[in-house]
């Protein structure tokens, strides 16, 4: 990994040299040529490979037992690939001729100490092919790629500890090693090298903010024997004498890629020449290893549910025993925020995300906190993150936060195929306003960091029609059995219309939305002929269905979707301060928990003893083998614009595929 070094040799007195297994080393002899010297021969004792370069044209040759002729062009490349066991115990000598004297005119010896230097990770990552010698200074993505992995050390592995594992430089606890990789200095050659050489670890300052690297000082079983030796504001380390011929260090990750930091470090290990007492330290070698630290990915509904997370507060009893029964049927964990630690904020999805970071070693879970900080803001830090559970953040400097930068505006499409590319762990998908317009976006820091990750490119929306704004209120995905294996579900106002007016020419037109809500605030009732006589209601959906369209053409695009990927589902919208809220729950707003949905119970129009959307609804899902259970989220949630997704939260089972395995 190193630049060749050239060493002079000299006809005075025998030269002394180390070179490095496996490296070449190049010799000069034109500084102590003597005068009449026409021709060269040159060998070397078992174990030295000496080849001559005559030309850049015609490549090198090994020596044997030939004259060369003198040519300022020429090379002499010497190569050891074993260790010596002793200092000096092998040679290189060099006869110099003429044409007109028998007998040589002069020799030069050259001591060679061969020692083996290098410093290794886990290069072939799972899924790889095994690739014995790559370049350990590139990290190049794809199955045919290598490269070291780092993890970003975001959990809290000692819960008496207050932050986070990657913000203090000390190892509370041995099961914090286990999220960190390792790299191994190997080093063979004499003892006595090192009484006049010395091993440099080191790392620029730009990598040093990006990792942090432990050094086995005593017994691996004792906290107080990793020290910390690199990273931060540590940018060097000298690696004491050896004790064996491996040295353990132990990385971890402190960011996760982001604007400024592209995922990528490095680390050096630099042989020093001390020999000379009259110049400084030369270096002879320097070998060089790179990690990428391994991104945040975002798990799409699709995927098998873990844990439901849900809020209790003062009016959402029956909310809450439904979303425990669904998670029961789906065989999850359920976690409820009890009111004192939520203080009446419900909003469980807007509050975080939760993704998950892998490396060939570990897979742990990482929530992603939002910036919205409302009072669940505690809940991620002080109950979500713990051993083997992480945790991220992105807060903007200035007060640019707005509703879109609430969660329920983030989320991922399952694997796709778009032009051409594959995104085998899907795309983010986030709100934003139309190019060119001055409306809300999400937070530059979020959208940087979410780019940076890079396996999940996000595609941005349109949602600020949107009183909340949230790409969760008109779109979801459910898994399917067939095609892609997942259908996308839009919401539709043309759908409901549609549906509205078949009722309607059934005789149906005066069936009643709104029939059998319970809660403190009495609800008015409205006929389908109601809905279908409202022309400002007609005139508003159209607009909002464009605004659906819009995105729909987009998804499409961006996602690789045809017509036959996407479901319909009937809604409508009303219209409050100049911006869209949903005038019955929002269907797609739906908990997708495997082949169990919990749907927001629309309160729709009750025709031969059945709700019409509700029916409408198990005739588009449950043909793909999905069981709809409708939640009454009415009062505790509709009525503050949101819905059952807005109010739970899920975490899943991470991909299959590796990340390491796609092209970005």
């Amino acid at each position: 990994m190193s630049m060749k070094r050239i060493v002079r040799v000299s006809l005075e007195h025998p030269t002394s040299a180390v070179c490095v297994a496996g490296v070449e080393t190049l010799v000069d002899i034109y500084g102590s040529v003597p005068e009449g010297t026409e021709m060269f021969e040159v060998y070397g004792t078992p174990g030295v490979d000496i080849y001559i370069s005559p030309s850049v044209e015609r490549g090198r040759e090994r020596a044997d037992a030939r004259r060369w002729h003198v040519d300022t062009g020429l090379e002499i490349i010497v190569v050891m690939n074993s260790p010596s066991n002793d200092l000096n115990d092998s040679h290189v000598q060099i006869s110099y001729h003429s044409s007109h004297e028998p007998l040589p005119l002069a020799y030069a010896v050259l001591y060679l100490t061969c020692v083996d230097i290098a410093l290794d990770c886990d290069l072939n990552c799972e899924g790889r092919q095994n690739r014995s010698f790559v370049d350990k200074r590139q990290w190049v993505w794809g199955p045919s790629g290598y490269g070291a992995i780092l993890l970003v050390n975001c959990d809290k592995d000692d819960l008496n500890c207050y932050d986070q594992d990657n913000c203090d430089q000390h190892v509370h606890c041995l099961q914090d090693l286990e999220d960190m990789s390792i790299m191994v200095l190997r080093t063979q050659g004499p003892a006595a090298l090192f009484d006049d050489h010395r091993l440099i670890l080191h790392t620029s300052s730009y990598d040093a903010k990006w990792a942090r690297v432990f050094h086995t000082c005593g017994p691996e079983d004792s906290c107080e024997a990793y020290r910390h030796v690199l990273g931060q504001n540590k940018v060097s380390y000298e690696v004491p004498r050896f004790h064996g011929d491996e040295e353990r260090f132990f990385v971890e990750g402190l960011s996760f890629p982001d604007a400024s930091f592209t995922g990528l470090v490095s680390f050096h290990v630099t042989l020093l020449d001390d020999s000379n007492e009259d110049f400084s330290e030369s270096p002879i070698f320097t070998d060089t290893v790179v990690f990428r630290v391994a991104p945040w990915i975002m798990t799409p509904s699709t995927l098998p549910p873990l844990e439901v997370y849900v809020c209790r507060v003062g009016n959402n009893t029956c909310f809450v025993d439904a979303v425990a029964e669904l998670a029961r049927k789906a065989g999850c964990k359920l976690t409820i925020c009890p009111q004192n630690e939520n203080r009446n904020d419900r909003w469980i999805q807007d509050e975080m995300e939760l993704g998950y970071v892998e490396a060939p070693h570990k897979t742990f879970p990482v929530v992603f906190d939002s910036p919205r900080n409302g009072e669940l803001q505690d809940f991620p830090y002080k109950r979500i993150l713990g051993p083997d559970f992480g945790y991220v953040t992105r807060e903007p400097q200035d007060s640019s936060v707005s509703g879109l930068d609430s969660f329920g505006n983030l989320e991922v499409s399952p694997p796709v195929v778009a032009n051409g590319k594959e995104y085998p762990l899907g795309r983010i998908l986030i709100g934003g306003n139309l190019p060119g317009s001055s409306g809300r976006r999400v937070t530059q820091v979020v959208r940087d960091f979410l780019h940076a990750q890079r396996v999940q490119p996000p595609v941005e929306l349109f949602v600020d029609w949107l009183a909340v704004g949230h790409v969760d209120e008109f779109l979801s995905f459910v898994p399917a059995p067939d095609g892609k294996g997942f259908r996308m579900l839009l919401a539709s106002p043309g759908a409901c219309f549609k549906l509205f007016q078949e009722k309607q020419k059934w005789g149906h037109g005066r069936a009643l939305l709104f029939k059998g809500v319970v809660g403190d605030k009495q609800i008015n009732t409205v006929s389908i002929n109601q809905v279908l006589s409202n022309a400002n209601l007609i005139s508003y959906n159209k607009f909002v269905q464009s605004c659906i369209d819009w995105n729909r053409e987009v998804l499409k695009r961006e996602l690789g979707l045809t017509e036959q990927d996407i479901i319909d589902i009937p809604q409508l919208f009303k219209i409050e301060r100049r911006k869209a809220v949903a005038f019955f729950p929002d269907l797609v707003n739906m908990l997708v928990l495997g082949k169990h949905l919990g749907i927001p119970k629309p309160f729709g129009p009750i025709i031969n003893g059945r709700c019409c959307l509700e029916e409408k609804v198990r005739s588009l899902l449950e043909p793909l083998g999905l069981h709809c259970t409708f939640i009454d989220d009415f009062t505790p949630y509709h009525m503050l614009h949101g819905e059952v997704h807005c109010g739970t939260n899920v975490r899943r089972q991470p991909f299959s595929f590796k990340w390491w395995n796609m092209v970005p």
